[in-house]
């Protein structure tokens, strides 16, 4: 169970993700700072393509996401969630789980959540999966559906784990596998390195940058932008080498210098 980070800065945080609302451990504080984060701190990892494994202590998450107005994966962005709600006095228990989207086969556990203990019972947060990911916490109830604007999500028991589905058109899509055993920062470290450097990562082959919104999910991976708006049809538009900083700032907010040169591989494209 994590306990509040002296490290973190929230009201420079709140100023981040242009939160006003109460600060108190309770359900309608918790699904509005989820919806907050989610919508205002992009998903992408354009350190690792350009060589910078993201570091994963609080004063290099703050200077990159909060003060740097950057994105992250996520790890950087459930570590620093998770930092925000136990200093509000939230329970929170940290969790890894193994990806089963897009995979075509067995995952290594490289994904960060977190579960939220309330008095009505615990939830599910995740700020950190992307465009696909949640906007709202999840109850943890085998089988609720919950809607979340346009989308509809569920969590389910299978085989003594947890496994987070997304419902599509053409029926549920699993997201990923979870345990509820606790992690700390640390065990996150190996999974961070992988994912950052290791060539069979998508992270380091493809450029990925996604923000979910209740009315839109934007995704630019490599030089394509999607445009998911839950009535399951995507619209794709290429972004051309020059447009591809201003489409950042655009549509993800990410200002980069304008000398920042991103590779395009799209042979990396999952």
């Amino acid at each position: 169970m994590s306990q509040p980070n002296d490290a973190l800065d929230l009201g420079a945080y709140l100023a981040r993700v242009e939160y006003t609302g109460r600060l108190e451990p309770t359900e309608n504080t918790l699904a509005d700072l989820h919806l907050a984060h989610a919508t205002h701190i992009p998903f992408e990892n354009i350190d690792v393509l350009l060589g910078r494994p993201p570091r994963l202590d609080m004063e290099s998450l703050q200077a990159k996401l909060v003060a740097g107005r950057r994105g992250g994966y996520c790890f950087e962005q459930n570590l620093l969630f998770s930092a925000v709600l136990a200093q509000i006095g939230f329970r929170v228990t940290r969790l890894a789980a193994r990806v089963l989207y897009r995979a075509t086969g067995k995952l290594p556990r490289t994904h960060m959540l977190m579960r939220v203990d309330l008095p009505q019972g615990p939830w599910l947060a995740d700020v950190g999966f992307g465009a696909e990911g949640l906007l709202h916490p999840l109850p943890l109830v085998d089988g609720r559906e919950t809607r979340q604007f346009a989308w509809t999500y569920r969590v389910l028991r299978h085989h003594g784990m947890w496994r987070l589905q997304s419902k599509w058109p053409e029926g549920w899509a699993d997201l990923y596998e979870f345990t509820e055993d606790p992690q700390e920062a640390v065990d996150y470290e190996p999974a961070n390195y992988f994912v950052a450097t290791h060539h069979t990562s998508p992270f380091t082959r493809t450029l990925t940058t996604q923000r979910p919104t209740p009315d839109a999910r934007w995704v630019l991976r490599n030089r394509d932008l999607i445009t998911d708006r839950g009535n399951g049809q995507l619209s794709t538009q290429m972004v051309s080498d020059t447009d591809l900083l201003g489409t950042l700032d655009r549509v993800f907010g990410l200002r980069l210098p304008a000398d920042t040169v991103l590779p395009n591989h799209p042979w990396g494209q999952r």
